[in-house]
């Protein structure tokens, strides 16, 4: 696919799938208009790039269709100076997303082949300012802690305790979460140490392969 006709895809893909249905983070915005979709999807899908749909990347998962992407960075409310923990870096669409966004990007996946190609992918592409990480995301990234927000890529039974633990106090996380109806997009607040809860719709996403822990916790 030709850089040009990428290029126009994607602002099509922002004007058509993320603006007309109501983001408007001019970073976000921004973000998508830059990255390479279709270099993060297996060569047989790069036709469907750009297209409001999530695509496999192999291994049981995939990447996220562009809108849901959209709407967890904005519910995010990034700022230039944060640090990022994502659990899940999948193809690192989303994570190279972050890194055009925040100054620093920790990204934790589980999974070698999908972290190998990613860590692979963003080097190529020259991202300086994500760092990659092979391991179990539900144990976090205490290393590297506190994160200003944290951003999760699969559908999660609980909020585990490292999350909880490595958020700043008054930071931002935003994940699906499953519940009675199904999954439910949440963003958690951090408020003397405990999260408070809003839901966002419902929505779909692969589960998470999890452990038995979980923090505290109170609806909204």
């Amino acid at each position: 696919m030709h850089d040009d006709g990428a290029r126009e895809r994607r602002k099509k893909m922002v004007e058509h799938q993320l603006i007309a249905r109501g983001i408007a983070d001019q970073r976000v915005l921004g973000a998508f208009l830059k990255v390479p979709r279709h270099l993060f999807v297996p060569e047989e899908y790069e036709e469907l790039a750009y297209q409001d749909s999530p695509l496999p990347i192999g291994s049981g998962q995939t990447i996220s269709q562009p809108y849901i992407v959209a709407l967890m960075l904005e519910l995010l409310e990034l700022s230039p100076e944060d640090r990022v923990l994502e659990i899940g870096t999948g193809s690192g669409y989303q994570t190279a997303l972050l890194a055009e966004i925040v100054r620093e990007v920790y990204s934790v996946e589980r999974i070698p082949r999908l972290f190998f190609e990613a860590r692979e992918r963003l080097h190529r592409l020259g991202y300086t300012n994500a760092y990659l990480f092979l391991g179990d995301g539900s144990k976090g990234l205490p290393e590297f802690a506190p994160y200003d927000k944290i951003i999760v890529s699969a559908c999660a039974k609980h909020i585990y305790e490292a999350w909880v633990e490595e958020l700043r106090e008054g930071g931002i996380m935003v994940l699906p979460l499953e519940d009675a109806h199904g999954q439910s997009l949440v963003r958690a607040w951090k408020r003397k140490g405990k999260l408070r809860l809003e839901h966002h719709g419902g929505c779909i996403f692969v589960p998470l392969v999890e452990e038995d822990a979980h923090g505290e916790q109170e609806d909204l």
